[in-house]
């Protein structure tokens, strides 16, 4: 798991090594201060004469007063270097992580995404990632300082007194003995912790989607109790959680004072003996004061590496997982023409054989057919087409594409000959510009223009006052659905693909402007097959040919006239609209 973190470090890791070296200078500096006061003390403030008599000296007290000011002003230079680059090196390090994170995503087949869900993504790419990237800090900053101040505070403890230095040997194992235990009795709690951030994050995503829904059916209330649950189970996690990791300040707190006391009363003895001066006790509360306070910060870095180290599990989750889907090792990168051929198709979400839902799908459309597909709510319509493009790889037989196993293809090749218009049309934060040039990045204004006459778009976008350049909020908002749906229609023929892929995707427009549109792509792209999902008929019946499905299997294909006389299904569902006044 370090290993696979560590990648992420990249150009930073100059900056992960000077931090804890302008660090280790920094403790050097504090370490020798109070051995320089304590000279200061014994040679400065109580120097005796040749009398016997303790009277100050000006010329030590001026001399050992400059050394010290000269190596407070040298630590605050290697603490501030060492901040620097500590926040350089964590920062950049997050920043690495978030797009390695979210470059792998990109590559994720929507089998991969279904195992994590949406929620969860979004809070290993925030929170999880903003506590490891402290635990970076730390460790590159805290978690070397700390040992190595302990360290040498505990040498110049031993070095003015050894039976002085001993004490603090005393306390040691009760401040590992207690630091560990309550790691391990918080740790499980932080990952339920994070499993519960997931559902609060999907409770907050799904309102926010479905706001429109909630407010018609009157379900404020409803959703207010389902993310009020959420949050107190979060509530009553965090606190069981916070509760043990705020045991350690008081574990803390005893030994730093039993430490205190022991060495006020140790080093009183040794001063009425003379074996201990007052300077050399003064600087022995300072050690003492320096390695119990490193150990409470070793301690804080324990409990958030714990935190953290769910949330570094979480990450690397990510990482390691492999996506279905992957290119072969000599790809074709060429699409001939937009041919399709269904083989002896079989398909499961699960890759379960018994829980089918394309049975023996057998299929074949020439380049530049229009072909419909109609069948009832449920019989697969839209997973038999997102096999094309290869969003999901069949679990028996093969579908062709220009002659060619989809399999032998590079995916982004595939896809970039393939535009699809899904049932569930997706515009992006941004103006109408920048959304319809996701089909072509480098269309001009004409090229727009046009695309967008042809799906009907124009008329209703020459409305808006800032035209083309009208900003779309976040989700497609600020327009209908039938303006979103000619706009993701516009955005595909701006793609010019060999094979566009309409699932229901003119269900919100009139049919006069559905007619319109057909009409349309008919003769901008004549090369280009054409393959239309709908409910309605009069959306097909031109069609070069018709395929029905039934339960996840194709039950007839013909055209319009065909299917009337020879396909049951189809003709029940031509009468059903024909009275409804549909056709």
């Amino acid at each position: 798991m370090i290993r696979k973190l560590a990648k992420s470090v990249r150009e930073y890791k100059a900056a992960s090594i000077l931090a804890p070296l302008f660090i280790s200078g920094e403790v050097l500096m504090e370490v020798l201060i109070p051995l320089i006061v304590a000279r200061l003390i014994n040679t400065g403030i109580e120097y005796k004469n040749a009398e016997g008599q303790v009277v100050g000296n000006i010329e030590n007290l001026v001399t050992l007063g400059l050394i010290l000011v000269a190596c407070c002003i040298v630590s605050m230079i290697f603490g501030t270097l060492a901040g620097d680059f500590a926040a350089k090196a964590s920062t950049g390090f997050a920043k690495n992580l978030r797009h390695d994170m979210f470059y792998k995503i990109q590559g994720y087949s929507f089998k991969n995404i279904d195992r994590f869900s949406s929620a969860s993504l979004i809070t290993r790419l925030t929170t999880d990632v903003n506590n490891v990237q402290m635990s970076y800090q730390m460790l590159i900053r805290i978690a070397v300082r700390s040992p190595i101040m302990i360290i040498m505070s505990f040498v110049m403890a031993f070095y003015i007194h050894p039976s002085m230095g001993t004490i603090f040997l005393c306390v040691v194992p009760v401040l590992a003995f207690g630091t560990i235990l309550l790691i391990k009795l918080a740790f499980p709690k932080f990952i339920r912790l994070f499993k519960k951030l997931d559902d609060l994050n999907r409770v907050v995503q799904e309102n926010l989607r479905g706001s429109r829904v909630v407010k018609s059916f009157v379900r404020e209330d409803y959703e207010t109790k389902k993310c009020k649950d959420v949050s107190n189970s979060i509530y009553d996690i965090a606190i069981k959680a916070d509760t043990l990791v705020a045991l350690n300040s008081p574990l803390m707190m005893i030994c730093v004072y039993t430490c205190m006391l022991l060495i006020s009363w140790v080093g009183a003895n040794l001063i009425v003996v003379g074996d201990l001066t007052k300077g050399e006790l003064t600087s022995m509360f300072t050690y003492a004061s320096q390695i119990l306070m490193n150990f409470m910060m070793l301690s804080m870095i324990f409990i958030m590496i714990t935190m953290s180290r769910a949330s570094a599990e979480r990450i690397t989750e990510v990482l390691d997982e492999v996506p279905d889907l992957q290119n072969p090792e000599n790809p074709v990168t060429e699409v001939k023409d937009g041919s399709i051929e269904f083989k002896d198709v079989d398909f499961s979400y699960s890759n379960d054989m018994k829980k089918l839902c394309l049975s023996d799908v057998t299929l074949k459309i020439n380049s530049g057919e229009t072909v419909g597909i109609i069948g009832a709510t449920g019989s697969s319509k839209s997973t038999l087409v997102q096999l094309i493009p290869r969003l999901y790889d069949t679990t028996a037989g093969k579908v062709l594409v220009g002659g060619i196993d989809v399999r032998e293809y590079d995916i982004e090749t595939l896809r970039d000959a393939v535009a699809m218009v899904l049932q569930k049309n997706v515009l992006f934060s941004g103006t109408i510009k920048e959304n319809l040039r996701w089909g072509n990045e480098n269309a001009t204004d004409e090229e727009l223009i046009n695309a967008c006459k042809l799906a009907c778009a124009d008329e209703f976008i020459s409305t808006f006052p800032e035209g083309y350049d009208t900003f779309i909020e976040e989700g497609g908002t600020n327009v209908s659905g039938g303006q979103k749906q000619r706009l993701c229609i516009a955005r595909a023929l701006l793609k010019a693909p060999k094979i566009l892929i309409l699932d229901d995707s003119t269900s919100a427009v009139d049919t006069h402007t559905d007619a319109l549109i057909r009409k349309a792509m008919s003769e901008y792209i004549p090369e280009t097959t054409k393959i239309i999902i709908a409910q309605r008929i009069s959306s097909i019946e031109h069609a070069d040919k018709i395929v029905v499905l039934d339960e996840g299997k194709i039950v007839a294909v013909g055209n319009h006239e065909e299917l009337l006389e020879t396909c049951d299904i189809y003709k029940e569902v031509y009468s059903s609209q024909q009275k409804g006044g549909l056709s």
